[in-house]
């Protein structure tokens, strides 16, 4: 997932769009367009259309389907939990040290099966050291709690803390939807979409997650 503002090799992604944009071509629409595309349904509400155009960029450019994180998100909102769940493993061999990754790819795990069947085929991960990755990490292996996620995101300096605990709901939410706990589920994301919102592709998933399952954002919380 993006880091904030964004992983540097995302722009590789794109770059490699670019490059390929006026070659090999899906539905009249080269690469760099069925990307575009495919985001911007995704956050248009409609993950599945979203999911069928990253499909037709994976079937022209295949070599890009490891960098693709962005598809993973359309397919799990689709409800293709076990090609969002292949999506993640794939995209562990691009990016290895992505803790977001492992949350997803639990995300998918278990709703595709359930929570330990999920917590079973955990990814491996590197070291990420973005506050809070590492205590989001022990949540999903089940050896750290939602209180220490909170706590260290709202640890460091206050001009970062709103950025730490957008991604610290987002997760704790992903988190309790993935073990069925709707209603914490929603307390998390509307906090991660309202008061610690962030424009940023995460923090935008966050608002789409609410919207995609009809929980309002107070106005005020913003």
């Amino acid at each position: 997932m993006a880091r904030a503002p964004s992983r540097p090799w995302q722009g590789l992604v794109l770059a490699g769009l670019g490059l390929v944009a006026a070659a090999v071509r899906a539905e009249d629409r080269g690469p760099r367009q069925l990307f575009n595309d495919a985001v911007r349904l995704l956050f248009a509400g409609k993950p599945a259309d979203s999911a069928k155009d990253f499909d037709a960029l994976v079937a022209v450019r295949p070599e890009l389907e490891p960098q693709l994180w962005q598809r993973g998100l359309a397919l799990y909102y689709a409800g293709r939990f076990a090609d969002g769940r292949r999506q993640f493993e794939v995209h562990r061999g691009a990016n290895p040290a992505d803790v977001e990754n492992v949350a997803w790819h639990f995300a998918c795990a278990a709703r595709q099966e359930d929570p330990a069947a999920a917590r079973k085929a955990l990814l491996p991960v590197g070291d990420d050291d973005r506050v809070p990755m590492r205590e989001i990490l022990a949540l999903f292996r089940g050896t750290g709690t939602p209180a220490e996620v909170l706590a260290a995101a709202e640890a460091g300096p206050e001009d970062v803390r709103r950025n730490q605990l957008c991604y610290a709901h987002l997760y704790l939410g992903l988190y309790a939807e993935s073990t069925g706990d709707m209603a914490e589920a929603k307390t998390h994301i509307v906090l991660a979409a309202g008061r610690y919102s962030m424009d940023h592709f995460m923090g935008k998933i966050a608002r789409l997650h609410a919207t995609l399952r009809d929980w309002d954002v107070p106005a005020d919380d913003h």
